[in-house]
């Protein structure tokens, strides 16, 4: 949730801001321990900041409630949490999970993708959807890793269009 519209090394700050102050889903639905403005304040550097907070609160709550404090089981269950989407979720699903049913796709991939020329599509989902169609669903787990992770996490530019 943190990482959208964020930089990296902003997250990882914030992460360890979130770590040293000991969250987990029990302190962050405890408001005794973490209000809305103590979280708030904990992850002022990310962007959407105001939304995450509600997001979180909203998620760990859910999850406390309906999944015993664990993860959904499938990238359609993660998908129903606030501040879930497909991208997320697939995500998520992949790494945390160990399975992976779909792609996920940020706008960065969908524009690259596009500049490549492995699809012609408008938006982030029809991207992943086109991907999915030809990639081996067995290299799909590695398709974040390979371009968040590591090709665009280190610089590209999207006003150039070059990669």
């Amino acid at each position: 949730m943190l990482s959208s519209q964020t930089k990296d090394a902003t997250v990882g700050e914030t992460m360890r801001k979130l770590q040293q102050h000991g969250l987990d889903v029990d302190t962050i639905r405890n408001n005794t321990k973490t209000s809305h403005e103590t979280l708030n304040a904990l992850i002022y550097k990310v962007g959407f900041r105001n939304n995450k907070t509600k997001y979180i609160k909203e998620t760990t709550e859910i999850l406390a409630t309906n999944y015993g404090g664990d993860l959904p089981s499938t990238a359609e269950n993660l998908m129903t949490l606030p501040g879930i989407g497909p991208k997320m979720a697939f995500i998520i699903e992949n790494v945390a999970l160990n399975t992976t049913t779909g792609i996920g796709v940020d706008t960065h991939m969908h524009r690259i993708f596009n500049v490549l020329q492995w699809v012609d599509s408008k938006t982030p989902e029809k991207t992943r959807q086109q991907l999915e169609g030809w990639l081996p669903r067995e290299k799909w787990g590695e398709v974040n890793y390979l371009w968040v992770g590591v090709f665009l996490g280190k610089k590209c530019s999207s006003r150039k269009r070059t990669v």
